[in-house]
This record gives structure tokens, sequence and C-alpha cells, in this order.
């Protein structure tokens, strides 16, 4: 019996050669890399096990499943496209095509090659296929198949001819079923007849799709796993697809192309950190697996790694050299990187932001790195709310990030730089708890860096000045508490918590000027900051300024339109200032009922007063009507600073005439004693957004 290691003696042992042995042991390329999924990355095709050996026994038998011989493979496979004739095959190696068919042979020498039967030589027989057509073979195989002579049964024993199926023209393939090769036949799970076999559907697999999914997912041959794999990632189920290619890679880890493959998938469902990996293991398993290089140049390129992109696509290798467009992106991001870093080196916030919009859009759309530096920008732009947004969205590289993933940006280590801008964002936040843990993890992974180091202490000063500042003020201590605030806005001068939380202080001990700076400080730099807001309003209120108090109230009673303190804070607010003008406020009242209108003269008199007049037309057997008043009731609550009024059309038609009302519900809203809207039949959205808007 020959040992593995001895095939290629085998081989050349026959005369065959070496690149045709390989050729005729190539499969279906079934290319999942089709234009419907571009973006994806293109899984390799199904790998079809040849379970040939080269055996001594005269009797020409061999024994066990499709499978018993994966541990003997060669550590490498080529992916599509990416190679697979011209490589040798050894016994029991799962070889791969790209572009071939099923029959492919080698193009260029078609002459089939015939050896005696027996414990020798190998037999092959050479089919008619591939694009460059050629001579026909005239074996009773209809396929390229290397196989010793005689009946082949799993069993080890000879079938009787009775039972093995006769010569067909149909291409069987290897582990399907039953199939008749050479001078024999092999049968695979016991006897079957040509009937037994599987039909194929109209999409190249045997049966439906259910059941090819269902019959891999109970299936150990590698060929049927793979081929799932593919056929799912086709049609875009990512997930699915991933679940065949994990088992693909736990039957034969070190297979090359099954590493890609998985790859593949996990790119689709946007988990880059472990296709990184895989893409890693695949080009060390073979490093001249052009398709595995490619993916992983893509890869480092959309995460902003600019040199292991350009050291990847360098790798690709002969016959799928990287497309002119790909190198164009590599230099497109890398110049707008540096551009990015030397904003960031001078302070210039604006462009250190255009140009990570600019890196993101020419091909880095997956850099944490590159979301960060951006966040950092808006954040020194005043712009927290955007900043804290980006942060949030960005991409996370899942799992543990491998080493080589630390790359260096603006002089830190990237996972560093992502911490300290997140600490950077919680803090202004008044997250300082989080703030400072960010600050801490950001240390453990750059030790050595100053920065970090000088960012770490500051964190940590200011969350110890907020703290010491919160306990004095709960105490009454307004100004020690005020000091300890301001001792933290010497080391974080853009704090927006600190000056809000001094303007408190100082609001308590009757500063309202320097309260009101304070909270003009705070609200420079976060502008939705509504505490702050509501801080200066009130400070506003104590200093007499009504038309600014007006103006803030306004804009909280938009922000916070269900908060009944701040509608009669507004309400209060314009009272006060009509009467610093010298208006009439005598019937100016806050809140109330609905009030019913009866007459022409009670109606004028009505929408005359100043503020806001909300009057619904409605009748009591009307159905909309009566789903519409108790949600008018719940509007008077709701908007407490305007005038609800109801008119009912049939016991008061002299209104409704008035007012030229022919169908209800109809509502007109005035404003001091103007006309402003007028709707029929409007739905509760639109009805309370036109309230909400005029009454503010």
């Amino acid at each position: 019996m020959s040992r593995p290691g001895d095939t290629n003696k085998a081989v050349s042992g026959s005369g065959l050669d070496p690149d045709r042995f390989h050729s005729s042991l190539t499969l279906d390329g079934d290319k999942p890399d089709s234009k419907e999924f571009p973006d994806l990355g293109s899984p390799v095709s199904p790998l079809r096990i040849t379970n040939t050996s080269s055996s001594s026994s005269s009797s020409g038998s061999i024994t066990g499943k499709s499978t018993s011989n994966v541990s003997g493979l060669r550590k490498s496979d080529a992916s599509i496209g990416g190679g697979g004739a011209g490589r040798r095959s050894h016994s029991g190696e799962l070889s791969v095509s790209g572009e071939n068919s099923p029959t492919a042979v080698d193009s260029r020498n078609l002459r089939p090659v015939h050896h005696r039967s027996g414990s020798g030589p190998l037999i092959y027989s050479g089919g008619s296929g591939g694009a460059g057509g050629g001579n026909s073979s005239t074996a009773s195989s209809p396929m390229a198949n290397v196989l010793p002579a005689g009946n082949i049964c799993p069993s080890g024993k000879i079938g009787k001819m009775s039972m093995v199926p006769k010569s067909t023209s149909r291409s069987d393939v290897l582990g399907s079923g039953t199939g008749n090769y050479g001078h024999g036949s092999i049968m695979r799970g016991g006897m079957s007849s040509p009937g037994v076999a599987a039909k194929s559907g109209g999409d190249g697999f045997p049966g439906n799709l259910g059941d090819s999914t269902r019959r891999a997912a109970m299936s150990a041959n590698l060929q049927e796993v793979t081929k799932a794999g593919n056929e799912h990632y086709k049609r875009g189920q990512l997930a699915e697809a991933l679940r065949f290619y994990d088992k693909a890679v736990a039957l034969c880890p070190d297979i090359a192309s099954c590493r890609s493959n998985r790859a593949a998938a996990l790119i689709g469902l946007g988990r880059f950190g472990e296709a990184v990996k895989e893409c890693e293991e695949a080009v060390r398993l073979d490093p001249m697996n052009g398709r595995a290089h490619h993916r992983l140049a893509s890869l480092y390129l959309r995460l902003g790694m600019v040199e292991n992109a350009r050291r990847h696509f360098s790798l690709v290798g002969q016959g799928q050299q990287s497309e002119p467009a790909e190198w164009q992106k590599l230099h497109e991001v890398e110049r707008h990187l540096g551009r990015c870093a030397d904003a960031r080196k001078i302070g210039d916030w604006k462009s250190a932001l255009r140009e990570a919009d600019a890196t993101i859009a020419a091909g880095a759309d997956s850099s944490p790195l590159l979301f960060a530096s951006r966040a950092e920008a808006l954040l020194r732009l005043h712009k927290l709310d955007e900043a804290n947004s980006t942060l949030s969205s960005s991409p996370k590289l899942d799992g543990s990030v491998p080493s080589y993933l630390h790359t260096k940006l603006f002089g830190m280590l990237s996972d560093s730089y992502i911490y300290i801008v997140q600490a950077q964002v919680d803090m202004a936040l008044g997250r300082f708890d989080a703030a400072v843990t960010a600050a801490e993890k950001a240390k453990q992974i750059d030790p050595s860096n100053m920065e970090v180091t000088m960012m770490l202490n500051n964190v940590r000063l200011v969350a110890r000045a907020r703290a010491q500042g919160n306990e004095l003020f709960k105490s009454g201590n307004f100004s020690e508490a005020c000091i300890a605030y301001g001792e933290g806005l010497k080391y974080e001068p853009s704090n927006p918590v600190l000056y809000c939380n001094r303007a408190a202080c100082r609001s308590k001990l009757g500063q309202w000027e320097k309260s009101v700076e304070d909270c003009n400080e705070a609200l420079r730099i976060q502008p939705s900051y509504t505490k702050a807001l509501l801080r200066r309003a009130a400070s506003y209120a104590k200093l007499e300024h009504w038309s600014e108090c007006v103006r803030d109230y306004e804009v909280l009673r938009k922000e916070l339109p269900e908060d009944s303190e701040v509608a009669e804070a507004l309400f209060h607010a314009q009272v006060a200032l009509k009467t610093s003008r010298g208006e009439e406020v005598s019937n100016l009242k806050f809140g109330g009922e609905v009030e019913e209108v009866t007459n022409v003269e009670q109606f004028q008199a009505a929408i005359s007063l100043p503020g806001v007049s909300v009057v619904y037309f409605m009748a009591k057997m009307n159905h909309q009507c009566t789903q519409m008043t108790p949600f008018v009731d719940a509007l008077c609550t709701r908007y407490p600073s305007a005038n609800f009024l109801k008119v009912n059309v049939n016991e008061s038609p002299a209104v409704a005439k008035a007012e030229n009302v022919r169908i209800v519900p109809t509502f007109k809203i005035y404003k001091n004693g103007t006309r402003m809207k007028e709707m029929i039949c409007p739905n509760q959205q639109i009805l309370e957004y036109s309230v909400r808007h005029y009454s503010l």
C-alpha cells in the first residue's frame, strides 16, 4: 500500500503531466461573487472531494467514506479566480476551479491517456470540456476522473455485475450518490440503482434548495457543506451562509479557501475584525492565494489602514492584479488621511472634520479611527450632540482586536485614541465616571504615550472637582461649591456641565448676572443644553429682562411641549412683558377648560383677547366630533397658554353662519383678534402641530 506522501511518485511514474492531473480534478466553479452582491466579497466555489488513492492492492479496492482522508489534505486551496489550474493534486486533495466547468480539463491537450488496470498506475480519462473546445474523448467515462479499475465499494467487497449501473452519458458528481467511472463504479452508502440518484434542479443542485440545505446541514461532506453555503451567499442569506462556512472550517481548518469563504460572509455581516482574522489565516495557509490577499487589502482599506492595504494589494499575484481604480482609491484615502492629521496638529478643526469626511467618502467607510477623528473635530467645534452621535454610530471591530490592527494615528495607538475621544465626549456630557473609565482603558493600551497620560490626569481632576462641588451644593455651601466647579474648569475650560453647575450656585447666591454669563458659556459649547437654558430663563426673570426671558421659554416650550411648568412660566413671562409695555392684561388667564360660546358678541369678545384663541366648531351627534372632543380637551390641558373655545353649530347657528362654517369639525385659530389659520376636518397630528406653532 503506497503512503500519501508517495502520490507524486505514482503520478510521475504513470506518465501523467502533474498540471493536467490537477486540472482533471478541478470541479464546478460555482461563483457566489456575482454582480448581485458586489460589496460582499466572493467566496470560493464548492469544493468537490476526489476520494482517490494510488493503492497497490491487487483487487483495486478502496474503503472508507468521502471525508476519511481529509486530514491528509494539502493546507491550501485556491479561491475563485485565484488559480487552481497548474497546481499539483495529492491523494485525497480538494481542488477548486474558479472559472471552469465540472468537466474542465487542460484545453491545451485534450488527448485521453489510458494505462492498464489493476494495482499499478491510475487510469486517466479526459473528457471534452473547457472554453477552448478540442477533440472529444472516447473513454467510457464522460468526466475527467482518476480512479483505479475494478468495482469499488466502501465495504471492500466486489459487487455483482447486475448490481452495477451501466455507463450513461450523464455527468455524475463525486459524493452525490452513485456514479460510473472508467471500468467500474463507485457506490457510497451501499448498493443503489441509477434511479435512486437525486435529480438535478434548475439551479444546478440536487433537488430543491431546501432539500439541499437540509442534506448539507446533516452532512460531513465538505463539498456539500460549501456548496450550500455558496448558494445561501448568492441569495444574500449571509447568516445562513456563515453557518455552513463555519461548519466547513470545522471540518477542514487548514484549507485557505474555507477561511476565505467565511471571511466573505463576515464582511457582508459587518463583522470586520473577525473577517480580517480569517483572511490573515487564509494567506498564512496559502501565501499565493490572490483572492484572499485582495479581500484582505480591501478590508484594510475600508478600515483606513493604508500600509496594510498596500502590502496585500501588491501580493494579489499574477492573473489577479488589482484594478487601477483600487490603487487610486488607496492613494485618495492616504492623501486625505494625511491632511486630517496635519489639520489636527495645528488645531484647525474645520479642516480636520472636512478631511475626515473626505477620507471616509474615499473608501475608508468602516474605520473606527476616522469616526473618532470626526467626533473629536465636532466636539472642538462645539457640536457635542453630533460628536456623541458619530461615536455611537461608529463601526465596531468585533471581538478581541488583533495586535496588528493596533495601528497608530496622531501618535497614539488606534484603540487608545478612540478611548481618549470617548472620554472627552463623556466628560462634556456629564458622564464623568464613564469618562474616567475610558481614559484608563486608553492608558492601559498605550501606557507610554504622554498625550494619553495627560488626558487621564485631566479627566480624573475634573471628575474629582465636580464630585466635590456636588457635595458642597447639596450641603448648602454654595460659595465653596462655586469654587470647586471653577477648579474643574481650570483643567477642562470647555466643559458645559461645570459652567451650568456654577451658574446654579451663583443663582442661589443671588448673582444673577454671573449666572447668566455661565449659562451663556455653557450654551455656546452645547447649544441644546436644556438645563442651562432653563437656568438662564429663570435668571432673566429675576433680572426682569422679560424679552430675553420670553425668548428662552418659547424655545423650551418647543423642546418640552408636555412640561406644564414651562408653559406656566412662559405665560407669566408673557404677561410681565405685556405689562412692561403698557398693554392690557386683565383678561389674560392661564389654563382652564374649553369655554363654550353661544352668541356672536361672546365669540367676538373671546377671540379679541390677547394671545392665541383656538375655536372648535362641532356638533354633538357628529361621529367625527365625538372622536375629536376628548383630544381637544387634552390639548387645552397640554397648552395652557392658549384660549380654547367651542361652538355647537346646532345650538348657535348664528355664530356658525357669521363664520361661514358649513362642515364640522372645523377649527379656527386667532391671535390677538386676527384669524391665523382655518382647518376643516383635520387629523389630530395636524391640529396639535398648528396649536403648538401658534401658541408659542
